[in-house]
């Protein structure tokens, strides 16, 4: 291993984050309160999005903004519930994949982070995740 290198070099860069995505979206789709907000998504496409969201999180060279989480999302009326159980997978998956802890809390730490650019207040139905 590098001196240096990025969480998402240390952990195999892209073929490995797309398998650890995958595995997420394995468990998002077995949850009750989750797997809605996929009813009607390409899931290849919508896996090849969140590598890219993955890999930015770890520090590898896709990038995501704030004001683009946001207006992904805003439709969708993402719930605490939903973002908190969301966040638990992440943490769980990573678990699974051998990540170290302190990996693993700056992924959760981020990725909470973002918490108020995704959950929404209820306004319609359930669409989809589309495009994030």
């Amino acid at each position: 291993m590098r001196s240096g290198a990025t969480m998402f070099e240390r952990y195999g860069g892209f073929a490995k984050v797309s398998r650890i995505v995958s595995s997420f979206y394995d468990r998002v789709l077995d949850s009750e309160r989750l797997s809605p907000y996929f009813a009607n998504v390409d899931m290849r496409r919508q896996i090849d999005h969140q590598t890219k969201f993955f890999a930015s999180v770890m520090g590898g060279p896709a990038s995501y903004t704030s004001e683009h989480l946001a207006r992904v999302h805003q439709k969708l009326a993402i719930t605490d519930e939903a973002f908190d159980e969301l966040a638990l997978l992440v943490r769980e998956t990573l678990e699974d994949f051998d990540f170290d802890e302190s990996d693993i809390a700056a992924v959760y730490g981020e990725i909470v982070s973002y918490r108020s650019f995704i959950v929404t207040r209820p306004t319609a139905g359930v669409d989809s995740l589309e495009g994030v």
